[in-house]
């Protein structure tokens, strides 16, 4: 029981990482597409202001699925840092780059340093959510076991592609949609129907991403295929196509403020789908969640300090993102509004 507790609550918490995370890693994949220093001037003058306050926030939930797994799971942890060490370390370079590129990219004067320092920013933006995207299609493709050595063989095959390709394409459609509510709130009437637009092209981007790849699922992983297709799995991706329907109503109207929650329920949803389509393994079809668990004395005390880190955490961060879509956090210098 506590163990398929812990199971949730790590789900829950992936689930939290690729909405908060997901929103900067999208910022970050337009920042790359915005073009050259004249063009993306403004876009990126957007992009700092809205991620400024928050960017950092959002590794928390990192660091907790990490110790969920290694405390609650650790076989589950020792089989996924094995066979996959290679895109996981490929997707903590891109964050550190990516961290070291956003904080480095405003202070510098330098045109040549912000474009290195911007460039680096950006691509790890898009690399890193691919590599995140293709451990989970690893898992997922039941190339992955305990004892599994680590192989190309693990994480570059189609279904862990593919699961990259949706990663990307989510971050960037719950970038746009969150841009497009910041242009509104910045009063940059110009950059709501640029980021409109391009919340619809990575919606539909991520709706035929998914369709592909649930189409062209490796035969290896016949189980979460079925899982993806039936009862709840499937029930789960068709409630967050009806969410995303529902986000491109949003963005379009005066209550684009919705749009964020909307949006944001859309990931959430492809995840719980995934995770719904494997129960009750870890790693489909080799190791169930019982047989994951670590012992159950640590697995008590674990759940309970989770919990009471959630409630004193969640509090705190639903009061943080608040201030920051009010603009409490990082108003407008005169500068900007000169500008």
């Amino acid at each position: 029981m506590t163990a398929n507790i812990v199971a949730w609550i790590l789900l829950l918490v992936i689930a939290a990482y690729a909405c908060g995370g997901g929103v900067d890693y999208g910022a970050g994949f337009w920042d790359l597409c915005a073009g050259g220093a004249a063009r993306g001037k403004r876009p990126r003058w957007l992009i700092d202001h809205a991620m400024a306050p928050v960017w950092e926030v959002n590794n928390v939930w990192l660091i907790f699925v990490l110790i969920l797994m290694w405390t609650g799971f650790p076989e589950f942890f020792q089989t996924v840092f094995t066979a996959l060490w290679l895109p996981l370390a490929l997707a903590a370079v891109g964050m550190v780059l990516r961290g070291a590129g956003f904080a480095l990219r405003k202070p510098t004067r330098n045109l040549a340093g912000r474009r290195i320092y911007g460039a680096a920013f950006a691509v790890s933006s898009l690399l890193t959510p691919f590599f995140l995207g293709t451990v989970i299609g690893g898992v997922a493709s039941g190339r992955v076991a305990p004892g599994t050595v680590a192989s190309a063989h693990a994480w570059a095959n189609t279904t862990s592609i593919m699961a990259g390709l949706v990663a990307v394409a989510a971050t960037a459609f719950l970038g746009a949609v969150f841009l497009s509510v910041d242009a509104r709130r910045f009063g940059a009437a110009d950059l709501i129907g640029y980021f409109r637009l391009r919340a619809w092209a990575a919606g539909a981007a991520l709706l035929v991403v998914g369709v592909i790849g649930v189409t062209l699922t490796d035969p290896q992983a016949a189980y979460v295929h079925h899982g993806l297709t039936h009862g709840a799995g499937l029930a789960a991706l068709l409630v967050a196509v009806a969410a995303l329907a529902v986000t491109f109503w949003l963005v379009s109207g005066s209550a684009a403020g919705w749009a964020r929650y909307s949006s944001v329920a859309t990931v959430a949803l492809l995840v719980a789908a995934w995770g719904l389509a494997q129960r009750p393994y870890l790693v489909p079809t080799s190791l169930t969640v019982q047989e994951a668990a670590g012992a159950s004395e640590p697995l008590h005390w674990m759940l309970f300090v989770t919990a009471v880190a959630l409630v004193l955490i969640g509090p705190a961060l639903v009061v943080l993102y608040r201030l920051d879509t009010r603009g409490v956090l990082e108003p407008l210098t005169d500068e900007d509004v000169g500008a």
